[in-house]
């Protein structure tokens, strides 16, 4: 999940280019990259299914979605924690062991 908001503008080349160029991670790798603007009500996420690049966007009709606060680019969540967040729900920061 990436930290810090992207323009939303922003198609599968650009965003991968984000992917490797802003977040040091491999777009092609299988791994879910969340995005989101600045206002915070729509989100953006980046997947490689082996096949092809696909986008999945969301819209909150109300309120924002929640991302963690943190001095990295991105941060990892969990499967739960993206669906909480995706919910328009906060999301608990990962304590550490």
């Amino acid at each position: 999940m990436a930290t810090t908001p992207v323009d939303m503008r922003k198609s599968f080349d650009a965003l991968a280019e984000v992917v490797r160029a802003f977040l040091q991670r491999d777009p092609l790798s299988g791994h879910l990259f969340v995005f989101r603007n600045r206002g915070g009500q729509l989100v953006k996420i980046l997947w490689y299914d082996r096949q092809g690049l696909a986008i999945f966007y969301k819209r909150l009709e109300r309120g924002a979605f929640q991302f963690p606060h943190a001095s990295e680019t991105a941060v990892e969540i969990s499967r739960e924690q993206l669906l909480r967040s995706l919910s328009g729900l906060c999301i608990a920061e990962r304590q550490s062991a």
